[in-house]
């Protein structure tokens, strides 16, 4: 693989609209960031007053990330991740969770916010031993991710395709369908899928109103998906105990207290035979 500068320093800086709520920067307010603007704290406001567990949602998919992640680089031996709908640079990014246990990871982040790409930085600052790259793309454009990502993973060797947050913006069922299975087909035997997904199947009427005023609001829409939908996306593959379940639930820390409360966002981990 050549060595050559960082992808989110290679890629021209696209315009930020401020007009619009965008997802990456409504995520980053649901998670108590500073990275977004009025618009985006109105429209996360308005739905937290009709859905005020949004917050804990967003907080149990991030936990989720670092358990898998975690799982996935002690446990299995995961040495690069493919993270695609990266978001804003936060706490316990994906590079920082793998490199703390395995510091010659490699980890590709990928996303087609502007704003994601102005913070890029913060996402590359690897260990000496490991590689960070940023590509910014659109998860639409699976041939674009894997050409790129190419040159700094080794897809001849198990990759961790982390979905998170981001199927969910693939309204059409055999669009999103087709593109997890493309980016699935060109990792190697070993290699694993770890996706989330918002669903209606917990605080349902919360949910679906909440749903529908963020479409409403100009950013990109999204769409909720049942539990039965979401084992779709692991079809041919071995899904990990405990099965698709409530980002909270899935291998919770032994030392918390009680069971989690389930949240609005599902989650699975498998493997590629």
């Amino acid at each position: 693989m050549e060595d050559r500068p960082p992808a989110a320093a290679r890629e021209p800086l696209s315009d930020i609209d401020t007009t619009i709520p965008q997802p990456a920067r409504f995520w980053d307010y649901m998670l108590g960031g500073k990275d977004n603007y009025p618009i985006d704290r109105e429209v996360g406001e308005q739905v937290l007053r009709t859905f005020p567990d949004l917050r804990d949602a967003a907080r149990a998919d991030r936990a989720f990330l670092v358990r898998a992640v975690r799982y996935l680089v002690a446990e299995v031996g995961i040495r690069q991740l493919l993270d695609i709908g990266t978001g804003l640079p936060t706490v316990n990014n994906t590079h920082q969770v793998a490199q703390a246990t395995a510091p010659e990871c490699r980890i590709v982040y990928v996303d087609n916010d502007p704003m994601v790409l102005v913070h890029a930085r913060a996402l590359l600052t690897s260990t000496p031993q490991g590689v960070t790259d940023y590509l910014h793309a659109d998860v639409r454009d699976p041939e674009r991710i894997l050409e790129e990502a190419s040159r700094t993973l080794d897809f001849t060797r198990p990759v961790a395709l982390m979905l998170l947050g981001v199927i969910n913006y693939i309204l059409d069922d055999a669009e999103s369908h087709a593109i997890a299975n493309r980016l699935l087909d060109a990792l190697p035997s070993g290699s694993y899928l770890a996706m989330s997904h918002p669903t209606s199947e917990v605080h349902t009427e919360a949910i679906e109103t909440s749903v529908r005023q963020y479409n409403s609001s100009g950013a990109p829409p999204i769409k909720t998906r049942s539990r039965q939908e979401l084992t779709v996306f692991f079809d041919g593959l071995e899904l990990l105990e405990p099965g698709v379940v409530s980002c909270s639930l899935w291998r919770p820390d032994p030392r918390e207290v009680g069971t989690p409360a389930e949240v609005t966002q599902f989650c699975g981990v498998a493997r590629k035979p």
